[in-house]
């Protein structure tokens, strides 16, 4: 896993789930290494941590069963669905993206991916065999 910080929005928390709520996840959010806050001293609220931990978090929040906490589980969900392609191994990343597209250079492949030479003639390598 990747230690990159997530961001997650979640617009009118108190709102949606009242207070009292809040509170418990706040406490729950902070024994999975995540923070939820405020977002300044707007009515907006976000929850951060690692992709891993918010993975933890997600889980628990999952195993409550509560029909209020959905749109915080679709919100985080989302967030981690578009964050995942850094989970993938660097050499799984180079070859789909290859095969993709066959004529990128090895400059073009190390400035998007921003991986080495060697991984790139690697990747390319691979590529061309299979």
């Amino acid at each position: 896993m990747t230690d990159e910080t997530v961001l997650v929005p979640l617009p009118s928390l108190i709102h949606r789930l009242g207070g009292e709520r809040v509170k418990q996840l706040k406490h729950v959010a902070s024994q999975y290494d995540c923070t939820l806050n405020r977002v300044r001293r707007s009515r907006h609220w976000q929850v951060t941590g690692t992709v891993s931990s918010l993975t933890q978090f997600l889980d628990v929040l999952k195993s409550l069963e509560e029909e209020s906490l959905r749109p915080v589980i679709k919100k985080i969900e989302s967030i981690l669905v578009s964050s995942s392609l850094p989970l993938e191994s660097m050499e799984a990343r180079l070859v789909k993206i290859i095969d993709t597209h066959p004529s990128i250079t090895l400059n073009e492949l190390m400035q998007k991916t921003s991986c080495s030479l060697a991984q790139a003639r690697r990747a390319r390598f691979e590529s061309d065999i299979l």
